[in-house]
């Protein structure tokens, strides 16, 4: 604080402007992602827990690392070389694709608990991402200062694309 009782800008308004900057749509991306990872990991076969909690994340990461690596050496940046900071907030702003894929993995993870068989547990998975990329697509919207008609078109058309997906798995498995 400064003498006057006001913030001297510094932390709380780099906080601010993250907050301006997120964008939510990496995690409707990721949650995709990973949904469309359960689906393929399931058709070839029985996967122990712990490689499909693995092979999640490392699909997010791996995707994450190629999202920050098209922003940098994008179209927008082709004119310059990107600074640390520039590096750290693509980074950031791209990060979402990883937390996407955490809340399906920790389905995977906690299926013995719940007592899932290997195809309760990737059905559980694929549900739990599916409910990610809805939420996703609505704090997307939201952030963008969506109403809630349009928040509710957001959540319903990625509800049908999680539906494709899930019937993609329905039909692989016939």
């Amino acid at each position: 604080m400064t003498g006057t009782g006001h913030r001297a800008p510094g932390r709380a308004a780099r906080t601010a402007e993250r907050r301006a900057h997120a964008d939510y749509t990496g995690g409707v991306y990721g949650s995709m992602l990973a949904a469309s990872v359960i689906v393929g990991a399931g058709t070839l076969g029985s996967f122990p827990r712990l490689e499909m909690v693995l092979l999640l994340l490392l699909t997010g990461g791996v995707f994450w690392i190629a999202h920050v690596h098209a922003q940098l050496f994008g179209a927008r940046l082709a004119q310059r070389s990107p600074d640390r900071h520039v590096v750290l907030r693509a980074c950031r702003e791209e990060w979402t694709i990883v937390k996407a894929a955490v809340p399906p993995a920790a389905a995977v993870a906690v299926s013995p608990v719940l007592g899932l068989g290997v195809q309760g547990t990737q059905w559980f998975a694929l549900s739990v991402a599916v409910a990610g990329q809805v939420g996703w697509s609505v704090a997307a919207a939201r952030r963008a200062g969506a109403g809630r008609r349009l928040m509710a078109l957001s959540a319903v058309v990625n509800l049908v694309l999680g539906l494709v997906i899930l019937s993609c798995k329905l039909w692989l498995k016939h």
